[in-house]
């Protein structure tokens, strides 16, 4: 194995191994597929079927608890797929079946029938789990004896994640809403195929790193332990030392709350939609469904107390610090995933997205500058990689040619497209790139910040996040004031929804990236699958209240106004964030000097 790394160090584009740009161009159209879909979903399911661009025309509520759903096991089946990879497949192998399962998905959602669109979701979940945690865990293998480099190459790794995001939602937006739904859902399909592809055929450069796994001892965390701390070591040694096991209940407990969570998740649009019921009885006049819910998260919680219980003291206390964090996760992901939907229609239906003149003019520059920069930039890195790399893995390289130029094909032709109209409108699709580009631009600056002796603790990250998040709906609050109740459409000024994500993304960057980097800190080795498996829980959680919360746009605004339902966005997260600050103390005394 540590041959293997040795040899891809030898050839280095940007001071990293060839392959980690391999990894980063498969994420990329990995990501290209699932954002340029993604952003689809909610326009599609919406859009009367009556129009020039018919969709399912299906209630706002309807659509978002199916996608508040399939949103929710994007982040459940990964704690699967991972299992699987480390027990049976291997990395590499888990990543090709990923890609494969999603590009059937991506086209049978291309095909538009109701069979082909459930069946296209559930392949797109099944995929996910298999590629999502497998690709980092070959990153992780790369550098095991260069950990100097590793938070460099996820950086690296990470632009790729927004770089695919950026042109999927760009092109694939284009496309769908100008062209047809299945044009975009089909793009989307094509460049998932082009990347497992590439994948494949650049097997060769990773030797046996990724390969079948070996039984392995266990592996004790470097960074989770403050070495001047002489009682924080003790304990964790002790700790380490202490073996503790999963009993028959713990066992019971996960096999209960998840079978009670996967019923909650499954019957939920199953109710709204179709008004069928898995659990068709009532207790007491509460339904079957929020009794179910209610047990397993009450056996959650039993489970989560009487294993942290069982720990020593400065273990036990870290993990309590996790479990608050993770909490404050679900609130943060409960209102940032807003962008998957309510924000997507109010960009569609209540933002005036039509420009003429010299208004029309600045946005055509602006869009045209914003698209070919970062295209050229990546262009520039695949010329070194074929460089270094075409005589021993031309047939990739070839691929990621025909990938580019195609991208470079529907950039040109969109922009051509633009610039040929006098009057023209800006696609509802296209505010959901604004957030990967402020991650790009931004992500550098607050990584300086970090570094600088200003760096705030974790509780006050998560609390300026929380309360960016809050102030970002705050516009969109004040910007739809003036629209009166029950309207279905209006024409407020794009400059609100752009500072909305402009807020929402730099809150992002102060809490998404820390959370797994303060899990592997705090958590020992012995509980940090299965607090892996809390924290995609806590994501998956709040994706679900995302679009529930989400789903009561029409309600809201009918009885109130669509300001009011914002300004609900508005001060929840501002107050869960005010509590952040005010924990800040205990938090940093349960934490034991992790920073």
């Amino acid at each position: 194995m540590n041959t293997d790394i040795e040899n891809l160090f030898k050839d280095t584009v940007l001071g990293h191994p060839v392959g980690l740009f391999i990894l980063f161009f498969t994420e990329m159209w990995e990501r290209f597929s699932f954002y340029g879909m993604r952003i689809l979903l909610i326009l599609f399911l919406t859009a009367p079927m009556m129009s020039d661009n018919p969709g399912w025309d299906w209630p706002r509520e309807h659509a978002l608890s199916l996608i508040g759903t399939y949103a929710s096991l994007l982040y459940l089946t990964p704690i699967v797929g991972g299992w699987i990879a480390d027990k049976i497949t291997g990395y590499r192998i888990a990543v090709i079946i990923g890609c494969l399962v999603m590009t059937l998905g991506h086209a049978a959602m291309a095909m538009e029938t109701t069979l082909t669109f459930y069946l296209g979701l559930a392949l797109l979940v099944i995929g996910t789990g298999f590629f999502k945690p497998n690709i980092t865990s070959i990153i992780s293998e790369m550098y095991k004896t260069r950990e100097s480099k590793k938070d460099g190459a996820y950086t690296i790794f990470y632009m790729g994640v927004n770089a695919g995001a950026f042109f999927g939602m760009m092109l694939c937006g284009y496309l769908a809403e100008n062209y047809g739904w299945h044009w975009g859902f089909g793009l989307a399909g094509v460049f998932m195929l082009l990347g497992m592809l590439q994948f494949i055929l650049a097997h060769k450069i990773f030797g046996k790193i990724g390969g079948k796994p070996v039984k392995k001892g266990e592996v004790v965390l470097s960074d989770n332990v403050d070495s001047t701390n002489p009682e924080a070591v003790e304990e964790e040694l002790k700790a380490e030392i202490k073996h503790n096991p999963f009993t028959k209940f713990d066992y019971l407990l996960i096999i209960l709350s998840s079978v009670g969570g996967l019923l909650y998740l499954f019957n939920d649009p199953l109710e709204t939609i179709y008004s069928k019921s898995l659990l068709p009885f009532e207790i007491a006049g509460m339904s079957g469904t929020n009794i179910v819910v209610l047990a397993a998260l009450a056996m959650f919680l039993v489970l989560l107390i009487t294993r942290i219980a069982r720990y020593l003291p400065i273990v036990r206390d870290r993990l309590i610090a996790v479990t608050i964090f993770a909490l404050f996760t679900v609130f943060f992901f409960a209102f940032f995933e807003q962008s998957l939907g309510s924000m997507t229609l109010f960009a569609s239906d209540y933002t005036d997205r039509n420009l003429s003149g010299n208004s029309a003019t600045i946005f055509k520059i602006v869009d045209a500058l914003l698209t070919t920069i970062p295209l050229i930039i990546i262009t520039y890195v695949i010329t070194l990689i074929f460089k270094k790399t075409f005589t021993k893995i031309g047939a990739s390289n070839i691929i990621l040619a025909i990938a580019f130029i195609g991208v470079w094909g529907l950039v040109i032709f969109r922009l051509y497209d633009k610039f040929s109209q006098t009057e023209m409108t800006v696609d509802a699709t296209w505010f959901g790139i604004l957030n990967s580009f402020f991650i790009i631009t931004l992500a550098p600056l607050f990584s300086k910040w970090w570094e600088s002796k200003y760096n705030p603790s974790a509780a006050m990250k998560y609390g300026i996040g929380l309360v960016l998040l809050g102030l970002g709906f705050g516009i969109l609050s004040y910007g739809s004031a003036d629209i009166p109740p029950g309207a279905q459409t209006a024409s407020v000024s794009m400059i609100f929804l752009i500072l909305a994500y402009l807020l929402h993304t730099m809150g992002e960057l102060c809490l998404s990236p820390l959370g797994l980097s303060y899990l592997s800190k705090l958590v020992p080795a012995r509980m940090i699958g299965f607090m892996f498996g809390v924290w995609y829980l806590a994501i998956a959680v709040g994706q679900k209240a995302a679009n529930t919360m989400g789903g009561m746009i029409d309600k809201i605004s009918e009885q109130y106004s669509l300001g009011t339902f914002f300004l609900i966005f508005t001060l929840i997260p501002i107050g869960v964030g005010l509590i952040s600050f005010f924990l800040n103390p205990l938090l940093k005394k349960l934490m034991h000097g992790v920073r």
